[in-house]
């Protein structure tokens, strides 16, 4: 049996494809949550990796939900008291997971992001759309609400109101929509997508490392945290990274006007 998701390193830069395309990408009904999971504790785990990419292969990014599971539990088979706890051990380790990733996570959207899907990519840092991407916070149309964290994700990526608009409409919004209302950062035709992905994850690779993770840390705990908090937590990162080996070669290398070598320490 085929795995869910492949894991690809080139150089610095990993990608994660979701390899599902005949059921367009669905995160539940099968093992998407536990492969990315493990994916993320191992990229987590390996120093070398400075930026990741998460794409689907077909035509959808992700499809989110499999509906054969809402049937099952629509049904009555199974207490509402196992559902969640088939939320929490299920889909929303996934968010936390990527959450709590330091290193840079880029979501390359492929085509459509629904439900879950479009929760997957509000859980990367940054999302590159092809134009023949789509998008939607569906699951009022099923009659259902986001189990699985967009109702936190999603209002910090476009603001409230919009993410009202989505989420009690399950409009699906096209790319360029998505692109104005900040959803993603920019828009690029389909034989790009995969290539400007990479071209970004490299420009990012090419950064100390420890300084990447530390401003990643910063800007997931600025989203709960006060500002003297973060504050105190910035100086202790930056006496951090003052004593890097990386600062110390960064600092030479625009002395001398050359180009920086980053070792990661």
């Amino acid at each position: 049996m085929s795995k869910f998701l492949l894991y690809e390193q080139q150089g610095h830069v990993v990608t994660l494809t979701m390899n599902e395309p005949e059921r367009r990408n669905p995160l539940t009904g099968n093992t998407a949550v536990t492969e990315f999971v493990e994916s993320i504790e191992r990229i987590r785990r390996d120093t070398s990796v400075r930026a990741v990419i998460v794409t689907g292969a077909g035509s959808a990014f992700s499809s989110g939900g499999n509906v054969r599971d809402m049937e099952r539990q629509a049904s009555g088979e199974v207490s509402g008291l196992q559902i969640r706890a088939d939320y929490r051990n299920g889909i929303q380790r996934l968010p936390l997971a990527l959450f709590n990733l330091d290193v840079p996570v880029i979501a390359a959207v492929n085509g459509a992001a629904i439900g879950a899907g479009l929760d997957l990519a509000c859980m990367c840092d940054v999302r590159i759309a092809s134009e023949k991407a789509k998008f939607a916070e569906s699951f009022v149309k099923l009659g259902i609400i986001p189990g699985d964290g967009g109702a936190w994700l999603l209002p910090r990526v476009i603001g409230l109101s919009r993410a009202a608009e989505l989420t009690f409409t399950g409009d699906v919004i096209d790319a360029a929509t998505a692109l104005e209302w900040n959803l993603v950062s920019r828009v690029v035709s389909q034989d790009k997508l995969l290539p400007t992905a990479h071209e970004l994850a490299e420009r990012i690779a090419a950064n100390p490392p420890h300084a990447v993770r530390l401003a990643k840390r910063l800007l997931r705990e600025a989203l709960h945290t006060r500002l003297d908090t973060l504050l105190e937590l910035s100086s202790t990162f930056q006496a951090l990274s003052h004593q890097t080996a990386d600062h110390r070669e960064a600092v030479a290398a625009f002395i001398e006007k050359r180009k920086p070598v980053f070792s990661g320490s």
